[in-house]
């Protein structure tokens, strides 16, 4: 056990020693927005909104100045759906009673940043791309139609059943954002897409009671066969640079060479 602290905190020290001089930011970031599902056969549904995210932020940037930033996000982030089981009944939208989802993830973007600054290198503007990974670990659910034909509960914590849930989850995320650079600090702000691909729900898995399964927590016992969530997110951050400043900021483009070999237009000499 000694001999493994000691290797834990020389692998410590080196990460520090490293980090001095490294082209990288750590930082913190926080997010407000909405929640829906995109269902098919398509069903009524509408976003839910209150969802928060919060997490942290890792970035390397590249000596290159046009290829921007990679980095990992490691997020919680709150998902959400409504679904109207019985829209097709009334024509009046304002009668639709909803069933209510409401989701807790741990989410991994691996994420692209191209940027370029502004304003003496004060301000950095950027579009980014991800590709991310979730895991859900908690939910809840709000059932309006149990609840008024007097089923209990209509509303409650979520159980994840394996052979009708998926906890695990995939898709692509993308957006737009500025920053502000304060010394060795980095305000920031933008919006952020989860645009995902994978399903929530397994409904068409067979199991030992999915007829029956029918309940208040689960109206989706047949219906529908697809189910990625997505999410729109407005964020805020904030970073540190490990770097007084970073390398891309004094790259220049090569000068080009001027031709040196000189040219004789006049008559050939014998």
């Amino acid at each position: 056990m000694d001999s493994l602290k000691r290797s834990m905190l020389v692998a410590a020290l080196l990460v520090v020693a490293v980090s001095v001089q490294a082209q990288h930011t750590i930082g913190l970031s926080a997010g407000y927005g909405t929640g829906t599902v995109r269902f098919d056969p398509k069903q009524e549904t509408r976003s839910v909104g209150g969802r928060y995210s919060a997490g942290l932020s890792w970035r390397y940037y590249s000596a290159t100045r046009f290829v921007g930033c990679v980095g990992v996000d490691v997020e919680l982030l709150q998902r959400g759906f409504s679904y109207a089981p019985y829209a097709s009944i009334t024509e009046n939208e304002a009668d639709y009673r909803y069933y209510t989802r409401k989701l807790n993830s741990i989410t991994v973007p691996l994420v692209w940043q191209p940027h370029f600054y502004l304003v003496n290198r004060h301000v950095r503007v950027y579009l980014e791309a991800a590709l991310t990974f979730s895991y859900h670990f908690d939910s809840s659910y709000e059932n309006e139609v149990a609840l008024d034909n007097g089923v209990e509960p209509w509303r409650g914590k979520y159980e994840f059943k394996l052979p009708r849930d998926n906890r695990w989850g995939y898709g692509l995320a993308g957006g737009a954002g500025v920053a502000l650079l304060f010394g060795r600090f980095e305000l920031s702000g933008g919006v952020r897409y989860y645009f995902g691909y994978s399903d929530l729900l397994r409904n068409r898995s067979k199991y030992y009671d999915n007829v029956t399964d029918n309940t208040a927590e689960n109206p989706f016992w047949y219906t529908p066969q697809r189910s990625p969530m997505d999410n729109m997110m407005i964020r805020v951050g904030v970073a540190y640079r490990f770097a007084p400043e970073f390398r891309s900021w004094n790259v220049k483009p090569p000068k080009r060479e001027k031709e040196s070999r000189e040219f004789n237009f006049g008559p050939v000499k014998k």
